[in-house]
């Protein structure tokens, strides 16, 4: 293990975490490998909380510690880990799930370091599908922040065991007591401390462990190892009640234990940590931690808690897949079928498309060829690996339970399954929420134009959560993403990756245009030059029809007043100058047109002819059947601090928004709102200011409705200025 002496082993380390290739290495006879993992020695651990809650900062107290990295990384100074992304390097947050792996007690522990912020929250989601246990960070300032309440929501989805930490406890205005407090208003009484901070904001320099009711003190130098000492004096009394507290709630969740408890008046340590580890794999109690990731205080007992408490992968019961039409239970065992699920692509512009996976199921050997269940395409995985960051170490092989990388698959993205061809198993893919905001997307240049949609292409391949389209009734490109910043780097990424350069701007609003009337009127058109004339006529009646209807024609033509030849161009006629609109140009829908009457020559009469004889029918019925304008309407939903919730309301009521509902949980008050698109352009700038960045929102479109006769008059207005303008231009 040894060679060259320490300082060797931290540079050759070091050059392997900043080059191509790397991940937690262990040395032998100077050659940099991987230790191979079964299942039952593996701790699959997402690392979740609101933004800023310090996860980057524990991974990296983390990293030095167990050796992986020769000093304490900081996400100010840009050089952590897991934050490798130029994006979260200059924005100092994290917009995408990293992961790295430690050794600690023999066992390998994968962890996730996810986002914290709503904007990229969904991928902290489908990161979690390939967690077996949550560990929930809590700022020691903020208490349980909108963010924590949605995080831990996703471990409840997919029934992780969890474990909170309450971080940051050396700042300024920190407090446990306020933090757990809070903790028990979200999350119930089931958040039991199994630690108490020793000392309080700069004078934090402990933690006193409950279980084992020793004090572990640390040098500030954050090396992260704690010297074992007495329970200071000032907190011998509180830790004992604590200690009991705790040993009384691990007993109620047990016969036996309850038992010896009520005989005894206690447990002794080994009954408790046996007692506290089922409680915890059982989500029935949810232990609660003291840390400061920056200063890398009581990084150590979290690597023992999780080593200790959390559960291995075949400990977590089978996994639900569908095999042949059927839904079936597949255990995580090496014994059983090959299974690997991809739950996660990133598009690197090297080494290309990049697979993280868990392997379910099997033993996953280098090179083998898997089934894509999802494409029928044949996969073969060459250069298998274990993640460290953005680098991947090669192994030779990946038990079940254990997550792992692959580059270059063909045919596979996020949420596929490959299998041993024998036994093609699929798992479901994670749902991700729509997005919430789009905007419209100019390449700057006719170069830029031409690589925009192969670039955008792989950014979506990473990315599921974005949705890349064309308006087809503005004609523009639109990205839609979960927020204004979420769109911004994605084409901060098309620039500094790809090399393309793009304008973002606010959509236009797709308004349409219907009718509110009826109208009857005719329709000629009668044109005579040299040799044959044009000649077209027409009766219609137009009527409204219900919202979403479109459009309707009916035809009423008896005894031959116009020839069936012909009648094809008429509804085709009126189709063309519906879609160019009557009043701001905007299409016509939602009406019904019936063809009664009409006449035409035996020479002069042609398509073309009742084609245009259509058309001006339809300008003069709409003259007639009291035009209007229609504007799309969202639902939006609305997630925010209880206290926020009276401003917001006022603001959607100022925005034409209609109140739905509303719901309370915890803290975090829920509003339900439909609110004209037109409105909510701007939407996310103004909630944040309205907020300090502390809701979140999601909109979807709903229906159409008639836009207010203020309104709409500006409108139209516009639209003629625009049309004129471009008259000009062409004259």
């Amino acid at each position: 293990m040894r060679v060259g002496g320490p300082d060797y082993a931290n540079i050759l380390i070091s050059a392997v975490l900043s080059g191509p290739l790397g991940a937690c290495p262990s040395l032998q006879d100077g050659v940099i490998s991987v230790k191979i993992y079964e299942g039952k020695d593996i701790r699959n651990v997402g690392l979740t909380g609101h933004g800023n809650s310090g996860k980057t900062s524990l991974t990296a107290g983390i990293l030095y510690l167990t050796g992986v990295t020769n000093r304490l990384t900081r996400v100010d100074e840009g050089n952590t880990v897991t934050d490798y992304d130029e994006e979260e390097i200059q924005r100092k947050i994290t917009i995408s799930t990293s992961l790295v792996h430690v050794e600690w007690n023999k066992t390998k522990l994968n962890l996730l370091d996810t986002p914290g912020f709503n904007i990229f929250i969904s991928d902290t989601r489908a990161a979690l599908a390939a967690a077996d246990s949550s560990l929930v960070l809590v700022d020691g300032v903020a208490g349980v922040e909108v963010q924590t309440e949605k995080v831990w929501s996703f471990a409840v989805e997919f029934k992780l065991p969890r474990a909170l930490v309450v971080n940051k406890l050396d700042r300024e205005n920190a407090s446990f007591d306020r933090a757990l407090e809070s903790i028990h208003e979200n999350f119930g009484r089931g958040a039991v401390p199994v630690q108490l901070p020793v000392g309080a904001e700069r004078d934090f320099r402990g933690v006193v462990d409950l279980v084992r009711m020793k004090a572990y003190l640390y040098e500030p130098d954050g090396n992260g190892r704690g010297k074992e000492a007495p329970i200071p004096d000032d907190l011998a009394e509180a830790a004992q009640k604590a200690h009991e507290a705790l040993v009384e709630m691990v007993a109620e969740g047990n016969d036996a234990l309850l038992e010896e408890f009520f005989d005894k008046g206690t447990l002794p340590p080994d009954k408790l940590k046996e007692g506290l580890r089922a409680a915890v794999v059982e989500m029935r109690l949810f232990p609660v931690l003291c840390a400061s990731g920056l200063r890398n205080i009581g990084t150590d007992l979290i690597l023992d808690f999780m080593a200790d408490y959390f559960p291995a992968p075949t400990e977590r019961g089978p996994v639900t897949g569908h095999l042949n039409g059927e839904e079936v239970q597949r255990k995580v065992s090496d014994s059983e079928p090959l299974s690997v699920f991809v739950f996660k692509t990133v598009a690197d512009p090297f080494a290309g498309r990049v697979s993280y996976f868990k392997v379910i199921s099997g033993i996953l050997k280098n090179d083998a060829n898997l089934l894509n269940v999802s494409t029928g395409a044949t996969e073969r995985l060459s250069h298998i690996g274990c993640l460290m960051g953005k680098t991947i170490q090669p192994v030779t092989e990946i038990h079940a339970g254990d997550i792992g990388a692959v580059a270059k698959l063909k045919d596979t993205l996020t949420g596929d399954t490959l299998t041993d061809k024998s036994s093609p198993i699929s798992y479901p893919k994670v749902k991700l929420p729509e997005p919430s905001i789009a905007f419209a997307i100019e390449a700057k240049t006719r170069q830029d134009e031409d690589r925009m949609g192969a670039a955008l292409q792989k950014i979506l391949e990473e990315d599921q959560s974005l949705r890349f389209y064309r308006d087809p009734q503005t004609k523009e490109f639109l990205l839609a993403g979960s927020g204004q910043q979420h769109v911004e780097v994605i084409v901060s990424r098309l620039k500094n990756r790809y090399g393309v350069d793009v304008t973002l701007k606010a959509p236009k609003v797709p308004y349409r245009e219907t009718i509110r009337g009826t109208a009857d009127v005719q329709g000629r058109h009668k044109k005579q030059t040299g040799g044959h004339g044009q000649f077209g006529d027409c009766w219609i009646r137009m009527e409204p029809l219900p919202r979403g209807a479109n459009f309707e024609f009916v035809n009423e033509i008896f005894g031959g007043a116009i020839p069936r030849q012909y009648i094809p161009a008429v509804e085709k006629g009126i189709l063309e100058a519906a879609a160019q609109g009557y009043l701001a140009g905007y299409p016509v829908v939602d009406f019904k047109v019936t063809l009664y009457d009409g006449s035409y020559h035996d020479v002069d009469s042609s398509e073309l002819s009742f084609k245009l004889a259509a058309r001006k029918a339809f300008k003069a019925a709409m003259a007639q059947a009291k035009p209007a304008l229609l504007e799309p309407i969202m639902n939006v939903e609305v997630h925010a601090p209880v206290e926020f919730a009276g401003d917001l309301m006022g603001d959607l009521n100022s925005r034409r928004g209609r109140i739905q509902g509303m719901d309370t949980r915890g803290n975090t008050q829920i509003i339900r709102a439909q609110v004209p698109m037109a409105e909510m352009l701007n939407y996310q700038n103004d909630l944040i200011s309205m907020t300090q960045g502390r809701a979140t929102f999601t909109m979807e479109f709903d229906h159409y409705d008639f836009v207010p006769q203020q309104q709409a008059e500006k409108i139209i207005a516009a639209a003629k200025a625009a049309r004129e303008g471009v008259e000009e231009e062409e004259e």
